[in-house]
């Protein structure tokens, strides 16, 4: 971690066209080098990633960016938000990182995110791997079947923050730290409404990928698939299940590890 109390990151906002609206989107980047793009999780921001940011061992290597999507952290919603629901879409998911990249100049970064971000980079794997220098996957499942009913995190008689935190915190290792834990918790706690559950219909619905893992050709870009032991929504058995299939189809630059802690 950065000694100084000012810590070495900067942020600002870019406005990106997406589906012809104007979307003003929050970013920060700390480091220089090789651009390292990082991806959030559903219902939260890019500050899941301080740790990184600020990890001068990361940062003397890597120009770490992230940024917030619509609707999520400090970006806001495009106009016209509330005449209807939101949803995330693999399109649109894809269409928004790439459109970040080209305002921001980012060229052929790392790209890496966990749970929705890690389902978005197979996607990005199959659509535009030319654009990446190497894909990182974090919980990266092709496909989530639901284990709790979404109709719980939009409903007015329920804080939907709570209930979001609620389903995390199962997620988190029980070696991290409680100061730790807590602050992840909180950022889930402050999503719009509505804003996770429109996250998971990508992750749990609409950006089902498999039927299409298969066609993945890591020769054009290298894929790393990272899981944790305590991670029952994506085990480590899921992505070894689908390294097989990709070195079945001839491709040798997937991997995976399983990670204890």
């Amino acid at each position: 971690m950065n000694a100084s109390p000012i810590e070495p990151i900067t942020g600002g906002y870019v406005n990106v066209g997406i589906d012809g609206k104007n979307h003003r989107i929050y970013f920060e980047t700390a480091g220089k080098g090789q651009p390292l793009l990082c991806l959030h999780t559903a219902g939260s921001d890019s500050r899941q990633y301080r740790a990184i940011m600020n990890s001068q061992r990361i940062t003397d290597r890597f120009q770490v960016i992230c940024f917030d999507l619509p609707y999520h952290g400090k970006s806001s919603p495009p106009e016209g938000w509330e005449t209807h629901e939101y949803q995330l879409t693999s399109q649109r998911y894809v269409d928004t990182i790439l459109a970040v990249m080209d305002a921001l100049g980012v060229r052929n970064p790392v790209a890496m995110g966990c749970s929705i971000g890690g389902r978005v980079v197979l996607h990005l794997a199959l659509k535009a791997p030319e654009r990446f220098k190497a894909l990182i996957g974090l919980q990266s499942g092709a496909h989530v079947a639901p284990y709790y009913n979404l109709e719980w995190l939009h409903r007015p008689d329920v804080h939907g923050g709570e209930v979001c935190a609620g389903i995390v915190s199962g997620l988190i290792g029980p070696h991290a730290s409680s100061v730790d834990r807590w602050e992840t918790l909180w950022h889930y706690m402050q999503g719009g409404p509505g804003v996770f559950k429109g996250d998971l219909y990508f992750y749990k619905a609409e950006g089902d990928l498999r039927e299409m893992v298969s066609k993945i050709d890591t020769a054009r870009c290298p894929l790393y698939l990272l899981t944790g032991e305590y991670d029952y929504s994506c085990t480590p058995r899921t992505p070894r299940r689908w390294r097989r299939t990709l070195q079945a189809q001839g491709s040798r630059s997937c991997r995976d590890s399983g990670i204890s802690r």
